[in-house]
């Protein structure tokens, strides 16, 4: 017994010092990028006080944290900033791991230190929870889809919003955690073969954009998953349907159109991959006046 209560000890105990010896191993990276700098510093001076004002020094930085933990303000020769500052003359960007301090000479300014890295390095990448991926699990889980099983081509576009159907996606949707079908303003539609055994032949279909606010008849880029996991990014045309004043995400589709949509489109392995892809899509100039909608 007493032996099982010194190792609970000792675990605990090693449970406390690992971050604490993570932390003072940041502070030594940070120490020794500081040096490394200060150091190129003074070398970017002196190359300027003997004529060379366009000599440049690089410094690879060994920190893992973005920004400083061990000191704020920062002092390098007399370049004092904080975190809270921002760019100023003297000093632009944020440090990174795998970063670097580019240190230069402008006549007007002196020494100006260039970090790489983002202002805000706790920003995520993406406005959406990459963990969401399950995008079908909205549709299978309202209490209709039972009824779809002999539907060889339903169609829920999010803005038919008399739809019966669509309010209980939605309703699913809302439940999710910060999902790409939950940003502002998107527009989503489920397509394709309702019946056991098709999940390869069902279609999310994902644009950022407000397909009401395009109007029809216009190309825009969409991400696509299919009912087995699979991402493309690819292009539609918005439609209208007969009788209704929505905008939807595509024109009728036919089975086999669905099929051409995907192989003019590309294929990627992941999320982040196919919503990096639909962003250099959506820049095209192609989109220009689909994409000034949004503005």
């Amino acid at each position: 017994m007493e032996m099982l209560i010194v190792i609970a000890i000792i675990a605990v105990l090693i449970a406390v010092a690992i971050p604490v010896f993570a932390s003072q191993l940041e502070k030594t990276r940070e120490a020794t990028d500081l040096a490394n700098v200060r150091s190129a510093y003074a070398q970017v001076s002196t190359e300027a006080l003997l004529g060379d004002s366009e000599a440049t020094v690089t410094v690879n930085l060994k920190q893992k944290q973005a920004d400083w933990q061990s000191v704020d303000p920062v002092n390098i020769g007399g370049i004092v900033h904080s975190k809270s500052q921002g760019d100023t003359e003297n000093w632009i960007g944020v440090a990174a791991p795998n970063g670097t301090c580019v240190v230069s000479y402008k006549e007007d300014y002196g020494i100006i230190l260039t970090w790489s890295g983002k202002a805000d390095p706790s920003t995520p990448k993406y406005p959406f929870n990459t963990n969401e991926t399950n995008f079908f699990s909205p549709l299978y889980n309202t209490d209709f889809w039972q009824d779809m099983r002999n539907n060889t081509n339903f169609e829920f576009d999010s803005r038919c919003l008399d739809s019966k159907y669509v309010p209980s996606i939605t309703a699913e949707i809302n439940k999710l955690n910060n999902s790409l079908l939950q940003q502002d303003d998107c527009t989503w539609a489920y397509l394709g073969n309702g019946r056991d055994g098709q999940e390869a032949n069902r279609y999310l279909f994902w644009t950022s954009l407000n397909t009401n606010e395009v109007g029809p008849g216009q190309k825009i880029p969409v991400i696509i998953q299919t009912g087995d996991g699979k991402y493309y990014v690819s292009e539609t045309k918005t439609g209208t349907r007969n009788g209704k004043k929505y905008v939807t995400i595509s024109e009728s589709l036919t089975r086999s159109q669905y099929k051409q949509i995907l192989e003019k489109g590309e294929q990627f392995p992941s999320l982040e991959k196919a919503y990096d892809a639909y962003l250099k899509a959506l820049g095209n100039s192609k989109y220009d006046s689909a994409r000034q909608s949004k503005s």
